[in-house]
């Protein structure tokens, strides 16, 4: 999306809202910074289009729903797998420790 298109729907945004697009307005809700030359040009080329920003919604929503979802059994072997070196270093550092704590006591 250009910053042309983001400053547009922005507009609509507003409008739609029944407010007054204004430059100031416009540069707040930005997500980033942009010339002020640059969002007063778009915004003399800007027209009202209800619907140019129900078509970005829409296409968000599709793309989000769309996305491959790891389910719970997937999951919980990533994590089986994360855990098992942990789980292993644990076992080791306790045998470490009881031996340390041996050669403290016989001493």
């Amino acid at each position: 999306m250009t910053i042309s298109d983001e400053i547009s729907i922005i507009a609509n945004k507003l409008a739609n809202e029944g407010k007054v697009p204004s430059v100031a307005l416009i540069k707040s809700q930005l997500n980033q910074a942009v010339p002020l030359p640059k969002i007063i040009s778009a915004l003399k080329n800007w027209h009202h289009e209800p619907k140019f920003i129900q078509a970005q919604h829409q296409e968000i929503t599709t793309k989000i729903s769309t996305e491959a979802k790891p389910n719970n059994t997937e999951i919980s072997l990533l994590i089986a797998n994360a855990l098992a070196p942990l789980q292993r270093d644990i076992t080791e550092l306790k045998q470490q420790l009881k031996q340390l704590l041996g050669q403290q006591k016989n001493s």
